[in-house]
């Protein structure tokens, strides 16, 4: 054999031994990372919400499982957040969380409420409303400065209360879910629509009238067509309107069109010039939601928003309707909590008592045993 292929096989042996510790030193690394892999995640991977900074509204279980209601807690009104929070709870099987809107003096006992009863394992945050944020937005009537009340705006800034959630449904205080509630949360919305209302025009409510009201179902029962900002806008005074206390809303539409900021110019419009109609005394946060939604809303199966159950103290719908509606809403004077009402003991199934004893039920008969 010549020196020439001795150095050939010699430098063939070479290049073998290196490509086989090469292949052991991968195989060697390839097995660290596996195990490095697994003892995080079995699946291999790390899931992006285990990443710190990760944005919220990136993690993988965020907003496609969880429900979020967003609902304001008055301190003379607490009873009624609480049946409300409890009939939803009760009546579903999703996750859903509930994003309570409040002030500052309402906030130890609201907690205590929720953490003392049947309540304790609900989801829940509570926020906190600046009243200042109405500054030069709402006109106070100083023969009844207790007419505006704060929280009724909360509807109006509701990406606050949500800001990771693409979709939400708001409550007023005064309902009771009698149905699963996701079924109001999948309210199919129309492309470029930011809410979905119950129209006030529907076959559950168009058949009653509301003494004392107004025209209540229509524009010109809530803006003043006299004024030359509402006849610019060429709204139909015809135009069926619809009931804020319960809608739906798609978030991201909601902060695209600027919702906010639309319907603060239209507060900020009515303190100099007046442009909500007198008709309804006190229905100040209506008028620019009409305004802003003007024939841009979806709208909501009526039945998830049967109401004017506390326009009056009788009863304008059968028991059978009642128990068949999906929410009932006491909008009106007539509060379930209150002295007289419609339906009261469909809505007290669904009180829990205040552990705190600050708040109490007025009832009749019990004003009636006081005196004997």
């Amino acid at each position: 054999m010549t020196f020439r292929r001795v150095s050939i096989l010699i430098l063939l042996l070479a290049v073998i031994v290196f490509l086989l510790v090469l292949h052991h030193n991968i195989l060697g690394l390839s097995d660290l990372l596996k195990r490095e892999l697994s003892d995080s995640n079995p699946l291999g991977f790390q899931p992006v919400d285990f990443i710190p900074e990760a944005p919220e509204r990136l993690t993988e279980d965020r907003n496609d499982k969880e429900i979020p209601v967003v609902i304001t807690a008055s301190e003379d009104r607490l009873g009624g957040l609480i049946a409300a929070v409890n009939s939803i709870q009760k009546n579903t099987k999703s996750d859903v969380a509930f994003h309570i809107v409040t002030l500052n003096n309402t906030v130890d006992h609201l907690r205590s409420w929720l953490s003392k009863t049947s309540l304790k394992n609900v989801k829940y945050r509570i926020l906190n409303f600046d009243p200042h944020m109405l500054d030069g937005k709402v006109k106070v009537d100083s023969k009844m400065p207790d007419s505006t009340k704060p929280l009724t705006f909360a509807r109006y800034y509701l990406p606050n209360w949500v800001p990771n959630a693409e979709k939400a449904i708001y409550l007023n205080d005064d309902v009771i879910v009698q149905g699963d509630i996701v079924e109001l949360y999948n309210t199919p919305l129309q492309p470029g629509h930011a809410a979905a209302f119950s129209d006030d025009c529907d076959s559950t409510t168009n058949k009653f009238a509301v003494r004392g009201a107004g025209n209540q179902y229509n524009y010109i029962g809530f803006l003043d067509y006299k004024k030359e900002a509402i006849r610019k806008l060429s709204m139909k005074a015809s135009t069926c309107s619809f009931n804020p206390g319960v809608f739906v809303a798609n978030l991201t539409e909601w902060k695209l069109q600027n919702i906010t900021q639309q319907l603060e110019k239209w507060m900020t419009l009515n303190v100099v010039e007046g442009i909500y109609s007198r008709t309804l005394a006190g229905s100040i946060t209506t008028p620019p939601l009409l305004i802003v939604f003007y024939k841009r809303h979806s709208n909501i199966d009526p039945m998830w928003n049967v109401r004017h159950l506390g326009s009056s103290a009788g009863k304008r719908y059968s028991p059978q309707f009642v128990k068949a509606a999906k929410l009932l809403h006491w909008n009106g004077h007539f509060k379930p909590w209150g002295r007289t009402a419609s339906y009261a003991d469909v809505w007290e199934k669904w009180y829990i008592p205040d552990p705190t004893g600050k708040f109490s039920l007025i009832r009749r008969h019990t004003n009636m045993d006081e005196e004997k």
